[in-house]
């Protein structure tokens, strides 16, 4: 795919996703979404790339979704033939087509194999915040602000935020967030628990690759990737039984591989370690994860 909304780049194992409408505020529309998704897609199949960062271009990291249709703006009706309202006005939720778009993306993010770094460099609002929750490390630049704005839009939260925000920050900051829908500073959103770090404008993207560099140039790419899923998907467990399992049966695994024998022969010859293992190809079989992809 061609992509004219987004930039993407690798350098030295890291990659680069960089929201490219800046004289837009990088407003995200259904084709930034699809770029994106097929940037992750691609950032999953290149065993060469260790881990991402996501950005903006210019002044904004994503001022939310592009206002540019009006109040038709969040109304399906218009979509003609794959509109999910039917002709007598009836709503029909089951269809593919009633799916928002931020959701699919953050889907597709929760489902990714590598270590996804936000470095949000401006507002982030509406849909600009919620795809970052998806993401595993957000770093704010110290003129960032965010939003969840869609209650002052006449909406709710999108992009599987009911989900994710409450987890990262807990119930009564996210209710708080989302029922005054006001933008707020990135030292509120550090105060919250909803970024890790603020740092000067000029700092951020250097701090994002420093965390990048650590688990590119440290870690096993297969470990990492398990390590991704383990955890996040442990947030739905309902009893430490479940973790046990799971637990278990990735020491089972990996233990018996050429990560396992290089990770503690590295660390006795006090040497870098070089893992053989690929994540393309060495993905243990013992999840459904690796079966089923509901992000598409």
């Amino acid at each position: 795919m061609a992509y004219e909304q987004i930039r993407y780049d690798i350098a030295d194992g890291i990659a680069t996703i960089t929201l490219h409408r800046p004289e837009k505020l990088n407003a995200f529309t259904g084709q930034m979404m699809a770029e994106m998704i097929d940037a992750f897609d691609q950032v999953d199949a290149d065993d060469a790339v260790r881990c991402v960062i996501v950005t903006g271009e210019g002044r904004a990291f994503c001022a939310g979704a592009d206002l540019s249709g009006g109040g038709k703006t969040f109304d399906y009706e218009g979509r003609g033939a794959d509109s999910p309202v039917g002709p007598d006005g009836e709503l029909r939720y089951g269809s593919e087509s009633a799916r928002d778009g931020g959701g699919r993306l953050t889907l597709r993010i929760f489902e990714c194999l590598k270590p996804v770094i936000a470095a949000i460099n401006g507002p982030a609002v509406g849909i600009g915040s919620t795809m970052t929750l998806a993401m595993d490390i957000r770093l704010a630049s110290d003129t960032a602000r965010f939003g969840f704005v869609f209650a002052r839009r006449g909406i709710v939260p999108e992009a599987g935020s009911s989900f994710f925000l409450p987890r990262i920050v807990g119930i009564s900051q996210a209710l708080e967030w989302c029922y005054s829908g006001r933008v707020f500073p990135a030292d509120e959103a550090l105060a919250g628990g909803l970024v890790k770090e603020v740092v000067p404008g000029d700092r951020l993207k250097a701090r994002a690759h420093e965390i990048a560099r650590e688990i590119a140039d440290n870690t096993a790419p297969v470990s990492v990737a398990l390590i991704r899923q383990m955890l996040w998907r442990g947030l739905g467990m309902q009893h430490p039984m479940d973790a046990h399992k799971v637990d278990s049966r990735g020491i089972l695994s990996r233990g018996r591989s050429g990560d396992a024998k290089e990770g503690v022969t590295s660390f006795l010859e006090k040497r870098t370690p070089v893992y053989p293992d690929k994540v393309s190809s060495g993905m243990p079989d013992y999840f459904p994860w690796w079966e089923e992809q509901r992000y598409s």
